[in-house]
């Protein structure tokens, strides 16, 4: 080899093992929906200047002004005589049916005021359960349940059996009544005709539930079922309770609103209220030393 070709070879470079190709990198899970903050849920009601009272008598209410927020419990609490009672059954116009009695202010559901609707129209969206149970005295636990379906023009036989089952279910009581559906409802303890009753108010599938007192005449294995009851439906429609148990209010409840002498003294989430409420009445109230 001349001098000439040594100069023109090149020397061979090993050649770099080019790297396996990288596994593909699995796309990151979604993050789970947050869960919408109790105070962040869509307001449902919404009362401002809540005036009631009877005519030639004193104001029972006196300027009122809450928010409901939906698919939440909120429980309106106060010494009796404070307005409570009044102030739930003028979210559904039944505070006006009385003699004498009147209502004033804004109630606000869906955009619309209540006070400028047809009650009976109403009350297919807010439904009521009172302090003492009222089962239809003549009808069987299924026709109490169906009754609210048939008055509004349901005439669909399986729809009404399944209507009738799934508002059993939420009122737990459909365990207890499922192999008597024909017996009186005014046959069944004092307990499982109210939640005979929370069945029949949910029928008809009502926007808002006010519950007035409902433990009120029960014992505390009844009550306890209805609490259950409140628990098996509160993530489906907004309900509002009034009650003198302040456990209850804790254990069952988001929201709740403090009354006094027809006032709203103090309104906001339940936890905050019990542990570090912002009025002194407030306080006074909850730790028993008046009321």
């Amino acid at each position: 080899m001349n001098p000439n070709q040594l100069m023109e070879t090149k020397p061979t470079v090993p050649s770099t093992p080019v790297p396996p190709a990288a596994a593909p990198v699995a796309a990151p899970a979604p993050a789970p929906a947050a869960k919408v903050r109790k105070d962040e849920r869509a307001v449902v009601m919404s009362v401002r200047g809540l005036r009631a009272g009877y005519a030639g008598g004193a104001s029972v209410l006196k300027g009122v002004s809450l928010d409901v927020r939906e698919k939440t419990v909120t429980a309106i609490i106060g010494p009796s005589g404070c307005g409570k009672s009044t102030m739930i059954r003028c979210l559904n116009r039944l505070h006006e049916a009385l003699p004498g009695a009147y209502c004033e202010g804004d109630i606000h559901l869906g955009g619309r005021n209540v006070l400028g609707i047809d009650p009976v129209l109403l009350r297919r969206e807010v439904g009521m359960v009172f302090q003492r149970p009222n089962p239809f005295p003549t009808m069987s636990i299924f026709e109490n349940v169906a009754a609210g379906l048939t008055l509004n023009g349901e005439r669909d036989a399986m729809k009404i059996a399944e209507r009738v089952e799934t508002s059993l279910r939420r009122a737990a009581l459909w365990d207890e009544v499922k192999d008597k559906l024909k017996s009186p409802g005014v046959g069944l303890s004092g307990g499982q005709q109210q939640r005979l009753c929370i069945a029949r108010a949910l029928a008809v599938e009502p926007r808002i539930l006010l519950m007035d007192e409902p433990c009120s005449a029960l014992d505390p294995i009844a009550a306890a079922r209805i609490e259950e009851a409140l628990v098996e439906i509160k993530d489906e429609l907004t309900v509002v309770i009034v009650t003198h148990n302040m456990q209850q209010a804790a254990r069952v409840s988001e929201y709740t609103a403090f009354m006094l002498m027809g006032e709203l003294v103090e309104f906001g989430e339940t936890q905050q209220m019990f542990t570090k409420p912002s009025d002194k009445r407030t306080e006074d109230y909850i730790t028993g030393r008046f009321g």
